[in-house]
């Protein structure tokens, strides 16, 4: 269910302690992240952070919230607090909060005007591919899309969220990246006697970035590779949406496909928290904790490489790091970035 509702608006300020620079997050707070899974929000406040803004989300008689978790009496999370019907409140002098923001109860002044600057700051809302999003000032839905999500033919795949000790940026251009299969994921399901990477092109498009790239690197695990048909070639199709958003689909043998979004949300410049939907039109009666142990080694060896690069932050600025042939993706991915207004080293 899409719940994007009229907000109350309000100019949010940079917030304090800051990893990112002002102009990266003036640029980074314009788009839609994912916060949470939709299934670990319910009537009992969750307490999430978004380009370092602490954030509260909720669901009021199945209404769902996004506010900053601040009462605006005193400062208290109201993450803290608990809901009422509709209402959320705060646990320390039980002010209640519509779902729209505005303060609706003062336990210590009962029947007494309320000031409407008595407000919380709420954010717009969707409800989509099992997830929560949200933007902290921007207004146009502009989520990535991911059609198959709902397509009958496909079945749906939530894999657990991953909590990494890096920048979204790097984390991006590592999911990008063709040329590291053979180094990074050799336990998973490639090799390092295959590390040649065939040309590719990478078209800029009005969204983003879409690339093709065709391998004879399988995605099918060692003890699976039995399934691949002799000289069989891999389509890998990439699609970008910056800043912080790429989708994937891997063409199987036979007609199948599996899709995957990879949408991390920055809850900082050094921290990551990682969601991946995905949907597959085969295997669809398999149990899935092989697959879930399977997409946790292949993320995880990943962010490996990502909490160890040096600086920490996407330096966006070509001349500031060497490239190779096979980099064509992240080349232009940080021509895109950019051109969006980010700084030259993507954050501070």
């Amino acid at each position: 269910m899409d719940q994007v509702e009229s907000v109350v608006k309000r100019q949010l300020p940079i917030p304090r302690n800051c990893t990112f620079s002002p102009q990266d997050w003036t640029v980074l707070a314009q788009y839609w992240y994912p916060i949470a899974r939709a299934d670990e929000v319910s009537d009992k406040p969750l307490a999430v952070k978004l380009l370092d803004v602490e954030l509260v989300t909720y669901r009021a008689n199945g209404k769902l919230v996004v506010a900053r978790d601040l009462c605006v009496h005193r400062g208290t999370p109201l993450s803290m607090g608990w809901v009422e019907g509709d209402e959320i409140v705060c646990p320390y002098h039980g002010f209640h909060y519509a779902p729209d923001g505005k303060c609706t109860s003062i336990p210590a002044h009962p029947g007494a005007k309320i000031s409407p600057k008595l407000c919380l700051t709420v954010f717009p809302t969707v409800e989509r591919y099992g997830l929560i999003w949200t933007t902290l000032s921007g207004t146009e839905e502009n989520l990535p899309p991911f059609p198959v999500w709902d397509d009958d033919e496909f079945q749906n795949i939530l894999p657990p969220t991953l909590d990494i000790n890096g920048n979204a940026g790097r984390q991006i251009e590592g999911f990008l990246d063709v040329a590291h299969f053979a180094w990074v994921h050799a336990n998973s399901f490639a090799d390092r006697d295959n590390s040649f990477v065939p040309s590719y092109k990478v078209e800029v498009t009005d969204y983003g970035l879409h690339a093709e790239y065709i391998s004879t690197v399988s995605n099918y695990t060692k003890e699976n590779r039995h399934k691949e048909p002799p000289g069989f070639k891999w389509l890998r199709v990439f699609d970008v949406y910056p800043p912080l958003a790429a989708r994937l689909i891997i063409y199987f043998p036979n007609g199948g496909t599996q899709w995957i979004l990879n949408v991390p949300c920055p809850i900082s410049a050094k921290k990551t928290r990682l969601f991946s939907p995905m949907a597959r039109n085969f295997d669809k009666d398999a149990p899935l904790e092989s697959f879930y142990e399977l997409n946790l080694q292949i993320f995880t060896e990943d962010a490996e490489m990502v909490e160890n690069q040096k600086p920490e932050e996407l330096p966006i600025d070509l001349t500031s790091e060497a490239h190779i042939a096979a980099d064509k993706t992240s080349i232009n991915y940080r021509k895109f970035l950019m051109q969006l207004g980010m700084g030259e080293n993507y954050t501070n």
